[in-house]
């Protein structure tokens, strides 16, 4: 089990980030400068936070009250940075073995070198230099170096982002792999939604240093709970509302009131509703609409409409749809299942 709770403060950035994880893949998911990164190098020991406390496996890796810091390479936590951070005068046998620096043993050491290469599929490049290396070859060897010491948390930032596009989808599959071999805990860093959805069993959305909530991964994006996790996760549609009925909202921007499938807290401030959601056959909480605009995607098409009443000043809604279904004449009323309204609450 990791335990972390801590606070640190640069400049005008506040990270406050309190959260556990278990075994399995927990992905933390969220845009450019909102902490994510702050929070690996806390925990590895790279940064230290200005209060709280991180507990790894029953130890204790820092308390700022018992002034307990342990140094980086005593926490057992293998982290794999962005650039991988490969030494470029050695081999990949040398770079990984790098990971073995604490252990004496030359039996232990290859019997180790041996298995981890094997793992990771390096065999047959053991002499070569990380020049000579693809970018997904360069990625193994740099997770077999944290590997090879057996860590007890692996944590991952942004592992595909160094990766050309067309070489990112089939190293996601060789990851979720990888990782199920592991089977240890494993902290993923991405902004993809894409690559948290795939790789991840639960998600931790953030934004402005703070963690939103945790959930299951498919609950997180059926649920995400807040406006600011919809929009992490997403969601392109949403609006302020309020509640009008114990399964009913209403939604003054758009004009209309709106049947759901869960029971409406007094406290709903927006309703969420993904693009992928709208459909033309759907009869329950179906609305009249005007197309004002579409565009066009390698395998999608989104469809940009307005409902009859919404208000002038705000944003037009998309549906989105794979190409084959998209009607050769444009609907005049589309329909949303009340399972898949989003009801949204404020920051807990």
């Amino acid at each position: 089990m990791l335990s972390v709770n801590i606070k640190r403060t640069l400049g005008d950035f506040h990270l406050s980030v309190a959260f556990e994880a278990e075994a399995g893949v927990t992905g933390v998911l969220g845009a450019s400068g909102c902490g994510k990164s702050m929070t690996l190098r806390c925990i590895a020991g790279i940064d230290r936070p200005d209060e709280g406390r991180i507990v790894l496996d029953g130890q204790t890796l820092f308390d700022s009250e018992k002034r307990i810091n342990i140094p980086p390479q005593k926490r057992g936590v293998g982290y794999l940075f962005q650039n991988y951070a490969l030494f470029p005068n050695m081999t990949v046998k040398k770079n990984i073995l790098c990971g073995l620096r604490g252990e004496k043993d030359p039996i232990r050491r290859r019997e180790e070198l041996n298995r981890t290469m094997k793992l990771l599929q390096l065999e047959v490049l053991e002499n070569h230099r990380p020049h000579q290396l693809s970018g997904g070859q360069a990625q193994r060897t740099a997770l077999a170096r944290i590997l090879v010491n057996r860590p007890r948390l692996l944590m991952l930032d942004e592992p595909f982002s160094a990766l050309d596009t067309h070489l990112r989808e089939y190293l996601q599959i060789e990851m979720k792999r990888l990782l199920e071999q592991y089977g240890g805990k494993v902290l993923l860093v991405t902004h993809s939604r894409d690559e948290a959805y795939q790789l991840c069993d639960r998600i931790a959305p953030m934004d402005s240093g703070l963690f939103l909530t945790m959930k299951p991964t498919k609950e997180l994006f059926a649920d995400p709970g807040s406006v600011a996790a919809a929009l992490v996760t997403g969601c392109k549609n949403i609006a302020s509302a309020v509640k009008t009925g114990e399964y009913e909202v209403e939604v003054p921007d758009w004009g209309l009131r709106l049947k759901t499938g869960q029971p409406v807290g007094d406290d709903v401030c927006a309703v969420g509703i993904r693009a992928h959601y709208f459909n033309d056959k759907i009869e329950q909480n179906r609305f009249p609409i005007r197309k004002t605009d579409e565009m066009e995607e390698p395998f999608e098409m989104i469809i940009r409409f307005r409902h009859v009443n919404q208000k002038e000043e705000t944003a037009d809604l998309w549906w989105r749809m794979s190409k084959e279904k998209k009607p050769q004449q444009m609907p005049e009323a589309l329909g949303i299942a009340a399972s898949n309204i989003q009801l949204l609450y404020p920051e807990r």
